[in-house]
C-alpha cells in the first residue's frame, strides 16, 4: 500500500461541487473505478467531571435507556441517511459501519468507520455516523447537564480511491 498522504489545505485547489458557472453540481463518478474504500472519523463528547462520574456509576445509562448502545445505533443510521442529510453526496450501498465509544476520563470518543465498493468514497458516512452519535450522547444525557461540549468531529483516516489518507492529529 503506498504511503498515506497528510490533509493539507490548499487555496489554489478546485472545489468539485461547483460547476464553472460556480452553480452546485453532484461530481459525476460514472468514470471512476470501483475500489475498496474505507473511512474513520472521530468525535468527542466532554462531559462535566459530575456528569461523568454520574454516568460511570449508573454503567452509562439514562433514564432515557443506555447511552453508548442508542448513540452507536444512531451513528450507524446516520451514515446510511448521509445523502439524505447532505445535499450532494452520493447514495451509496455500505458494507460495513462500525461505531466504537469508549470513555476517555471525562470524554467520549467516537469512531465511526465506514467502508463500501464503489466509485467515491465514504468520509461524508463516516463523519456523520460520529455526528450523530455524539449528538444522540447529548440528547440522552442532557437532562444531566446542558454543559455538555460537542467537540472536535474530523476525518481520521481514508483509503481506497486515488488517494489514501491519514490526517494528521490535532492539537
Amino acid at each position: 500500500m503506498p504511503e498515506p498522504e497528510s490533509i493539507v489545505s490548499s487555496s489554489t485547489a478546485k472545489l468539485s461541487h461547483v460547476d464553472e458557472s460556480q452553480q452546485p453540481r453532484m461530481v459525476d463518478v460514472g468514470a471512476k473505478p470501483v475500489t475498496h474504500r474505507v473511512a474513520q472519523a472521530r468525535a468527542r463528547v466532554t462531559f462535566p467531571p459530575d456528569v461523568a462520574q454520574a454516568l460511570r456509576e449508573a454503567g452509562h445509562v439514562t433514564r432515557k435507556g443506555a447511552v453508548i448502545t442508542v448513540a452507536q445505533i444512531a451513528g450507524v443510521m446516520g451514515a446510511k441517511a448521509t445523502p439524505q442529510l447532505i445535499p450532494l453526496c452520493h447514495p451509496l450501498a455500505i458494507d460495513r459501519c462500525d461505531v466504537v465509544i469508549r470513555m476517555e476520563g471525562d470524554d467520549a470518543l467516537i469512531d465511526c468507520t465506514v467502508s463500501c465498493r464503489g466509485s467515491t468514497g465514504v468520509e461524508m458516512e463516516a463523519l456523520t455516523g460520529a455526528s450523530v452519535a455524539a449528538l444522540t450522547i447529548y440528547d440522552m444525557c442532557k437532562a444531566l447537564s446542558h454543559d455538555i461540549v460537542i467537540g472536535e468531529i474530523r476525518l481520521v483516516a481514508k483509503t481506497g480511491g486515488k488517494h489514501d489518507v491519514v490526517a494528521r492529529e490535532s492539537a
